[in-house]
């Protein structure tokens, strides 16, 4: 047989790189600043505390391959997962804490928030500045990092995916959708999880034949159900297998409770971002679809036969986003791995320009350890030079668009008629009424404006029932989010919205309250002329089509070139759907609401989770790099660019994931901790010169470019240089490969 693979390969002189915006912010948010759907507001709002993360010298359990006196090696085999109960562990455990409180004693004592041991060696305590400083100089300290908070990056798309093709779909391939995912577990770190949702049900899958096929317990599990606020053991199942909550960064339940009074102290998802990646990664085949969704009949995961364990370590903010300590996101991330997770979604916002930060480390170990992380690229798009997760032991993902749309008009007694992003019902014709004009007394301009709920205005109402009552309601964009808008002209009885942007924005079909149609800033004046004029509107019944020119990058999405290692490496890796995706949600920050459409890199990454797991599924031999090397090798161009433009490898890096190529790529370009300690020995400073030098008389090459993935990056190619690959057969026999690439002229 004679086959071809596609390996993207960047010649680039990035010289320049340092005159490109530096992005050193820890937020994400998501594609635009009122997409986040939580409803209440707080008095109090927790944005930093006196918590540092200390990395300690030994290597985490999983690295540990011996050498110590008495204690014996507790890294496992390949393909196999770190047991904490083992004897052999609990002792290497017991070592590790005694020098982290040898460490921590030295300096006078703290409170320790958290010990890391499996990913990540260290612990999180409350010191003062002056401990800290002292603390990095003590021995067996590596490193002392501030803590800070992270915010989340924020039908169907397995059919836009061909998941269920039936000739050559993966889900075919695995023995159907009531196969897909079998008993591959994904861990969620984000905002925690709504368990009533049927897309975690362990009752709602269905056979072939219609009988139902529920989930059997999984015997190697090791994870459990942590009670809570709102939260008990029955809440978890044989499909959501897992739930645990960390929020020592904000100081516990109390310092939770001051500060964000309106959240769950429990696992239980308040802001609604935790549940949509977790049923679009693994939630259930065939769930219906309730409430304004309800059009778009039912919704799949993109492994619907796959576990869910979640760990809850974002929490909703009054701002509508959801988000968290570094200090916790490193415990989840430890924890998952203990519990025998064999996929982690981190839809959360990182680093820029820090392969050595904790989360980063602590995937390291997770990737070494055989776990697939996939994470979100970030939402700081059309900027360039703004890709988070640098690491290339993650799988960093960036958002496209995909084909369905909704389009709707509304036509004003004029017979002037707009067009734009609608799922709407027909409604009027109605009075139309600007926001400003339909206020209680005194209320805020501004507020009036923006068409903001009760609970955005700290609980009291400002639409007067009396001037909105059977009325279209003219809202501008901004601030709360867009379903708020659309639930205060319901609350006020208002029959329907004409929600317009306030500048050159996106338009989105949103799941609103009342028939909404979303209009572009162009349009704002005359709309705002007419409706001076007490005139009328009717809003006509949306088309939803699935023809829309995809797939395309997203404009919030983040790009390169990648800021940390001079540019010596493709970021993101590849794209997947990100853009109005339809997932489960969590009621009380979605307007009530079960089903939500929501757009961002935090939507893209858990459909790669999904195919991460579907293809552990297939093939339960590769390693998380072997599967990120399948799924690379695969990519589609999008069509806004080719892989021979330079902006369009740095928008989409190897292309849009196309999973039924991915499930036989021929070849894989796999690496280990080896080479990545290697990569950073040339990518970083940090790194002990003794292992560096190590590898490199053990025949590893310290170039950063020379690192065995399935893209090729030069930051700063000056006359010629020769990089080096090397390639795993994975096809069913022997054949036989042509070389070619696709990039930049070099």
């Amino acid at each position: 047989m004679v086959r071809s693979i596609r390996v993207v390969a960047v010649f680039a002189i990035l010289a320049g790189a340092t005159h490109l915006p530096l992005q050193l912010s820890a937020a994400g948010g998501q594609d635009s600043s009122d997409k986040g759907t939580r409803t209440a507001n707080g008095t109090a709002n927790l944005e930093s505390n006196n918590v540092y993360i200390v990395q300690m010298v030994d290597p985490a359990i999983v690295a540990y391959d011996g050498g110590i006196a008495g204690l014996r090696p507790t890294m496992p085999q390949r393909g196999q997962k770190v047991n904490p109960a083992s004897p052999d562990v609990q002792a290497y455990s017991g070592y590790l804490e005694s020098r982290h409180d040898r460490a921590l004693r030295s300096v006078g004592g703290g409170r320790r928030l958290h010990v890391y041991r499996h990913t990540f060696n260290g612990f999180a305590a409350e010191l003062t500045a002056d401990q800290a400083q002292v603390l990095q100089g003590v021995p067996g300290v590596v490193k002392v990092t501030k803590d800070e908070l992270r915010f989340a990056d924020t039908a169907t798309t397995p059919h836009f995916l061909d998941l269920d093709d039936p000739d050559s779909g993966v889900w075919q391939k695995l023995g159907g959708v009531e196969h897909a995912g079998e008993d591959v577990v994904i861990g969620v770190v984000d905002s925690g999880v709504w368990p009533e949702s049927a897309s975690f049900s362990d009752r709602a899958g269905r056979r072939a034949s219609g009988n139902q096929q529920p989930y059997e317990p999984l015997s190697r599990w090791r994870g459990k159900c942590q009670r809570g606020e709102w939260f008990k053991k029955g809440n978890c199942n044989d499909k959501l297998i897992g739930a645990r909550y960390y929020n020592a960064g904000f100081g516990g339940d109390d310092g939770l409770k001051a500060a964000r009074p309106w959240e769950f102290a429990s696992p239980r998802d308040f802001n609604g971002h935790g549940t949509h990646t977790a049923s679009t990664a693994g939630g259930n085949h065939g769930t219906r679809v309730t409430g304004t969704g309800s059009v778009f009949g039912t919704i799949s995961g993109i492994a619907p036969r796959a576990r869910i364990a979640v760990y809850k370590a974002l929490w909703g903010g009054s701002d509508g986003n959801a988000s968290g300590f570094v200090s916790d996101l490193v415990a989840a991330i430890d924890q998952a791995v203990a519990d025998g997770v064999d996929v982690i979604n981190y839809s959360v916002s990182g680093s820029t320009t820090n392969f050595l930060d904790p989360v980063e480390v602590a995937f390291l170990f997770a990737a070494d350890a055989g776990v697939f992380v996939a994470a979100s690229a970030g939402n700081n798009g059309p900027t360039t030079a703004t890709v988070a997760h640098p690491s290339p032991w993650i799988t960093t993902v960036g958002a496209g668009t995909h084909d369905r749309s909704g389009e709707g008009s509304v036509t004003l007694g004029n017979r002037v008629t707009y067009s734009g992003p609608s799922l709407a019902k027909p409604v009027g014709p109605a009075p139309l009424i600007d926001s400003i004009h339909a206020g209680v007394a005194n209320a805020d301009a501004t507020a009036l404006s923006l068409c903001f709920t009760a609970t955005d205005n700290g609980g009291t109402p400002v639409l007067d029932p009396a001037k909105v009552a059977g009325k279209i309601v003219l809202c501008d964009r901004g601030v709360n989010a867009r379903i708020n808008k659309s639930a205060a002209v319901r609350q006020a009885g208002g029959v329907g919205m004409i929600l317009v942007n306030t500048s050159a924005t996106t338009l989105d079909a949103d799941l609103h309250l009342v028939p909404t149609v979303h209009l572009p800033h162009t349009d704002r004046p005359a709309l705002k002329a007419y409706a001076a004029t007490r005139g009328t509107a009717r809003i006509r019944r949306a088309a939803i089509t699935f023809t829309a020119p995809a797939p395309q990058t997203a404009a919030f999405s983040s790009r390169g070139p990648l800021l940390a290692g001079g540019g010596d490496l493709l970021k993101p890796d590849l794209v997947a759907p990100g853009q109005s995706i339809l997932a489960a949600v969590a009621p009380p920050g979605n307007a009530s609401q079960a089903f939500a459409l929501y757009s961002g890199t935090s939507m893209s990454s858990p459909h790669v989770a999904g195919l991460g797991a579907l293809l552990k599924n297939l093939h339960p031999d590769w390693s998380p790099m072997m599967i990120k090397s399948a799924l690379m090798t695969s990519g589609d161009d999008l069509l806004d660019g080719t892989s021979t433009s330079a902006a369009a490898i740095f928008r989409q890096g190897a292309g849009h994931v196309a999973p039924n190529k991915a499930a036989d790529p021929g070849l894989v370009f796999d690496s280990s901790a080896n080479d990545w300690f290697a990569f950073l020995c040339g990518a970083t400073a940090g790194l002990n010169p003794a292992i560096c030098a190590g590898l490199n008389n053990a025949g590893y090459s310290l170039d950063p470019s020379d690192l065995n993935t399935a893209s090729i990056a030069i930051g700063d190619l000056v006359g010629v240089q020769t990089i080096k690959r090397r390639v795993t057969n994975v096809g069913a026999g022997r054949a036989t490969y042509t070389w070619s690439h696709t990039g930049l002229a070099g």
